[in-house]
């Protein structure tokens, strides 16, 4: 696939960026020669490749998922500037 000056102006218009007409040509090496790369990656073999996040195996240490009121809930309303039975009040908003 190779672009043309039309196309790197339009992706210039579509991203908002001024591209000037001396800085076309430039735009236009780059952006073949960045396609011209994702083609070669086209070729490599990945049959039976496992997909990965990372070079390393690892496993995501997790906690257990447990609903509870924190034990505190005194200190956590404590610099609230108005509270009632440990929730926090606030002004009526909706009328």
């Amino acid at each position: 696939m190779s672009v043309d000056a039309a196309t790197v102006k339009r992706i210039g218009r579509l991203a908002r960026i001024r591209i000037e007409e001396d800085e076309v040509a430039g735009y236009q090496q780059e952006l073949n020669a960045i396609l011209g790369f994702v083609e070669q990656l086209d070729e490599v073999d990945v049959e039976g490749v496992e997909p990965m996040t990372s070079v390393t195996p690892m496993q995501l240490r997790r906690r257990d998922d447990v609903v509870t009121d924190g034990s505190y809930p005194e200190q956590i309303v404590k610099n609230a500037p108005l509270t009632e039975d440990n929730f926090f009040m606030v002004p009526k908003v909706v009328e």
